[in-house]
C-alpha cells in the first residue's frame, strides 16, 4: 500500500474489473459521466464485470435491474452487496438463528427468506444485525442493547459513514454501529462488507479469477480501495464521488491508479 499512485489509465487491461455502485457507476438513479460506455466497451473487449455495494437497502437483484434499466444489461449474479454477504456468513455461523435486525425492509426480507426468525423483541436474540437504517429509533437501540447485555453476537453489513445521494449524502451504518457499540460498551464482531476479507471471498468467488488479474474501481479510499488492495488486487480510486484529490494526498492509503472518470481505465 505504500505505491505512488498515478494519474491516467492503468498500464494494461484486466480479466476483470470490480465496480463500486454509489459514487463510482452511480449516483442517485442515474449513470455517472462516461459510466455506461466505459463499462460497455470492458464487456465488448471480453472482459468480466462484477458490481459491489456495501448498501443494503436494495437486493442484488434490483440493482442488476436498476443497471439494466439505466443502458447496462445486467444479471443479478454479477452483483454482490453486504446483504447477500451477510446472509450466506450467516448460514455459515449461525444457521437458522433468531436474529434482531437494525436496518431496513429489504435486508430484513433476505434474512427471513433465507430461513432466520427475525424478533422485535431482545428475548431469544441469537445475533443483532446493525446495517443501513432510516428508521432507526430509540425503541431499536434499547432491543438492541437488551439483546447483547443478555448475550447476542453483534454483526455489520458494513461500516460507510454516509451514503452519497445526489444533494450529498445519507448517514448510513457507522452510525447505527457506534450507536449500540456506545451503549453496550462491546464492539462489533464482524463487518461483512468491504473492506473485509468476506466480502472478497464472495466476489473472487463469482469471477473464479485470481486476485492479481482483477482491478477494483471505486470512490472511497477506506473501503473500495482497502478491499481491493488487502485482497491482492490493483486499486484504482476515481474521484467521481466520496474522496478529494486532497484527501487522497493525505491519506497513508495508496490507490495503484487515480483517475478523475472512469474512462480513464481505458
Amino acid at each position: 500500500m505504500d505505491s505512488t499512485p498515478s494519474y491516467g489509465p492503468p498500464d494494461r487491461l484486466f480479466d476483470a474489473y470490480l465496480f463500486d455502485l454509489d459514487g463510482t457507476v452511480t449516483l442517485g438513479d442515474a449513470l455517472l459521466p462516461t459510466a455506461g460506455e466505459t463499462i460497455t466497451r470492458l464487456r465488448a473487449a471480453g472482459r468480466r464485470t462484477l458490481f459491489l455495494s456495501n448498501n443494503p437497502s436494495r437486493t442484488a437483484a434490483d440493482y442488476a435491474a436498476r443497471l439494466t434499466r439505466l443502458g447496462l444489461p445486467t444479471p443479478a449474479g454479477d452483483v454482490v452487496n453486504s446483504s447477500l454477504v451477510m446472509v450466506d456468513f450467516l448460514k455459515r455461523q449461525m444457521p437458522g438463528a433468531r436474529l434482531f435486525v437494525v436496518g431496513e425492509a429489504s435486508l430484513c426480507g433476505e434474512l427471513a427468506a433465507a430461513g432466520f426468525e427475525l424478533a422485535d423483541e431482545a428475548a431469544g436474540v441469537d445475533a443483532v444485525i446493525a446495517s443501513f437504517d432510516r428508521t432507526f429509533t430509540y425503541r431499536k437501540l434499547q432491543i438492541a442493547f437488551d439483546a447483547i447485555r443478555g448475550g447476542a453476537r453483534f454483526f455489520a453489513t458494513n461500516g460507510d459513514r454516509y451514503c452519497p445521494t445526489p444533494d450529498g449524502g445519507q448517514p448510513d451504518a457507522a452510525a447505527m454501529i457506534a450507536a449500540i457499540e456506545a451503549a453496550t460498551n462491546t464492539q462489533v464482531e464482524a463487518v461483512v462488507g468491504k473492506p473485509s476479507p468476506i466480502m472478497a471471498e464472495a466476489a473472487l468467488a463469482r469471477l473464479g479469477l485470481p486476485p492479481e488479474r482483477c482491478l477494483m474501481t471505486g470512490d472511497r479510499l477506506e473501503t473500495d480501495v482497502l478491499f481491493g488492495l488487502n485482497a491482492g488486487m490493483a486499486a484504482a480510486l476515481t474521484l467521481t464521488g466520496a474522496t478529494s484529490e486532497a484527501e487522497a494526498a493525505a491519506s497513508s492509503i495508496r490507490p495503484t491508479y487515480m483517475m478523475r472518470t472512469l474512462n480513464e481505465l481505458l
